[in-house]
């Protein structure tokens, strides 16, 4: 368990660096569509310190795929809920998603149709790449066989 935490806070403060970065490019996108013209400074640093402890989180919370007693389905529940939270709570805190049922159900759709398609990318490229590797493994085999006869 010590290791599996500090594997959460190494892999967190990689990460937490991206944060005001990330912060930077959405205020700038944000100021070249005129959607923001100024912040106070309570605005940027609220900004910053939401953003570095989201990218914290986000990027220790992978250290979940480790757990190996863990099933691989709690273990996309855990991560999700989590990161479910942290971006609800970021958004809310900022300013940047209004309070209320309506707005709230429709980021949580679209967190759910994002997590879902990275996913669904991500289990695409792994079956892709077993399949190349069983394949590889296969004709390795029927070598060795070849060569043994």
């Amino acid at each position: 368990m010590k290791k599996t935490v500090l594997e959460f806070f190494r892999r967190g403060l990689i990460a937490c660096g991206f944060g005001p970065m990330v912060l930077a490019v959405l205020y700038l996108v944000l100021q070249r569509r005129a959607a923001v013209e100024t912040l106070t400074v309570d605005q940027v640093c609220l900004g910053i310190f939401s953003l570095t402890a989201l990218a914290f989180i986000a990027g220790g919370m992978n250290v979940v795929y480790q757990i190996e007693r863990l099933p691989l389905m709690a273990a996309i529940l855990i991560h999700g809920g989590v990161l479910y939270l942290s971006y609800l709570g970021t958004y809310l805190v900022n300013g940047w998603l209004e309070w209320g049922t309506t707005p709230i159900l429709v980021f949580s759709g679209i967190f759910v149709l994002g997590y879902l398609a990275v996913w669904a990318v991500i289990y695409c490229t792994t079956r892709r790449n077993a399949q190349k590797l069983n394949e590889k493994l296969e004709q390795r085999r029927q070598n060795e066989a070849d060569m043994s006869r």
